[in-house]
């Protein structure tokens, strides 16, 4: 993430990992999905923890209540977002976060308008072009040009533990997907076919960041429902600009 911080005042973009909560196992530590099934009390506790490492309010976050989708909402407004998987805002003091446990969380920003963009890209979110869908709306909204935006693909599950069925890996190009014969599975590299979608949109090579580490490889640093199972804890990627 290391081309979004720092390099833009007043720009919070930051992706938590499952370190530093108060959870226990199987949630250990830092879950911040209250649909996840731990204690929700505890999940508040945590989302606190967060909140207060990034010094930001708590309640002047926004979160997305994701379908797996390709649905893009304009917010203006703290709290629960239903029904889509990317939020854009150009109101400083917002923040925008997008739930991952797998699926590959973008963060998009417009150095010119200071508008900004989460998305969540599972690999229905994928072929659907959320992404994509997300800078149009930028566009439409704000007036954002691609090429002045910035982008960080974050850490999600890796090409060499996503392993899919034909029925998936159908709706994949070539480039994004290759095939294992030990596994007897197709592996799809989901940050590979989601920064396609940032550069056919216009957004410089250059200016995107991709995380280098995996859910499932990483494990012990980031929550994976693949690995986990359901009773897996959820991490926050989130943007926003201070007021």
């Amino acid at each position: 993430m290391s081309n979004l911080i720092g390099q833009f005042p007043g720009l919070v973009a930051a992706q938590s990992t499952r370190h530093g909560g108060g959870s226990a196992a199987p949630y250990a530590s830092l879950n911040l999905g209250l649909t996840s099934g731990d204690n929700p009390a505890q999940v508040q506790e945590n989302r606190q923890i967060f909140c207060q490492q990034l010094d930001i309010a708590p309640d002047r976050v926004v979160f997305a209540q994701q379908v797996h989708g390709s649905a893009v909402i304009r917010v203006v407004a703290p709290g629960p977002v239903p029904n889509c998987d990317a939020l854009i805002t150009d109101q400083p003091g917002l923040f925008l976060a997008v739930f991952v446990a797998d699926c590959t969380p973008i963060l998009i920003y417009d150095s010119r308008t200071r508008a900004v963009g989460a998305a969540h890209a599972g690999w229905r979110g994928t072929v659907g072009g959320v992404v994509a869908n997300t800078l149009a709306a930028m566009t439409a909204q704000f007036g954002t040009q691609p090429s002045d935006c910035h982008a960080y693909i974050g850490t999600c599950i890796g090409p060499t533990a996503f392993e899919v069925g034909d029925e998936v890996a159908v709706q994949f190009a070539e480039p994004y997907k290759q095939w294992d014969a030990q596994a007897a599975k197709y592996k799809v590299d989901l940050k590979a076919a989601n920064c396609q979608q940032l550069i056919d949109a216009g957004v410089p090579p250059a200016q995107i960041g991709v995380s280098p580490h995996c859910t499932v490889l990483h494990n012990a640093d980031y929550f994976s429902y693949r690995a986990e199972g359901p009773a897996s804890g959820r991490m926050v990627a989130l943007v926003g600009i201070r007021d």
